[in-house]
């Protein structure tokens, strides 16, 4: 029960984030959209970072093997994935009017859904990977740390649910519908977690290569879509902001309580 609860906590996030749709009635100000983007950026370059790559780094020196070798070659599987993906998986980023992924004939808002369940993948993987790391016991991580990242994640959520129903609802999509397409754009969370973590039970020695891949899949979402999305047009230092705020906040949340 326990371990359901964390691997439900991030998609909780995103539900309650998607329910802004029915209390915000004039959209979302463009200055507060970008912090918020530029909040769940720092939020997952922390957590990729002490939550993943550094116990990544010290398991694999643990078991005897090259520290850095595992991470390293983790981190880029898992940023080729999210390339692979983001290449064949028709979906549409805020902002843009340009469809990315292989040609379909899916209306605007399915492709805005699938933007953000895209990556919505990685930070499910890497839920998952920091409660299979907990299950194992001998990994150098905690239940507290797992639990800390899943609320990190879930913190960093909240803000994409409502970064999606509200323009959805923009495109004259219906509140309701606006809010259960934002809320089930993270379900994909708790799904791929799960899978994580049959996975890497089965794999043990290999759960350094797991933790490095989930943060290069992080990463990758965070340079290629958040990033840019939050420094795009005006009120592009609100963005900058953002991200050090949610960076400084991850960082206390996974070094104090974890």
């Amino acid at each position: 029960m326990q371990l359901l609860a964390g691997l439900m906590i991030p998609f909780a996030g995103t539900t309650l984030g998607s329910a802004m749709v029915f209390f915000m009635r004039n959209g979302m100000h463009k200055g507060v959209e970008k912090m918020l983007l530029g909040f769940a950026s720092g939020v997952m370059i922390a957590a990729s970072v002490w939550s993943l790559l550094i116990p990544a780094i010290d398991m694999a020196g643990e078991q005897g093997q090259v520290a850095w070798l595992p991470a390293a070659g983790g981190f880029l599987g898992g940023m080729a994935f999210l390339l692979v993906l983001d290449s064949v998986i028709p979906h549409l980023h805020l902002e843009s009017e340009k469809p990315e992924g292989v040609e379909a004939s899916l209306k605007k808002t399915t492709m805005l859904v699938l933007a953000v369940t895209l990556h919505n993948i990685p930070e499910g993987m890497s839920v998952g990977v920091t409660f299979a790391g907990a299950l194992i016991g001998d990994a150098g991580i905690t239940m507290a740390g797992a639990f800390v990242l899943a609320v990190g994640i879930a913190i960093q959520n909240f803000p994409e649910g409502a970064i999606i129903s509200m323009p959805l609802r923009s495109e004259g999509v219906s509140r309701g519908r606006a809010f259960v397409y934002g809320a089930l754009s993270g379900i994909v969370e708790p799904i791929g977690a799960i899978m994580t973590i049959l996975l890497a039970r089965q794999i043990v020695p290999a759960l350094p290569v797991f933790l490095a891949f989930a943060a290069g899949a992080m990463i990758y979402v965070v340079v290629e879509e958040l990033i840019p999305e939050a420094q795009a047009g005006e009120h592009s230092n609100v963005g900058t902001v953002g991200v050090a705020v949610g960076f400084v906040i991850m960082m206390i949340l996974d070094v104090a309580l974890s």
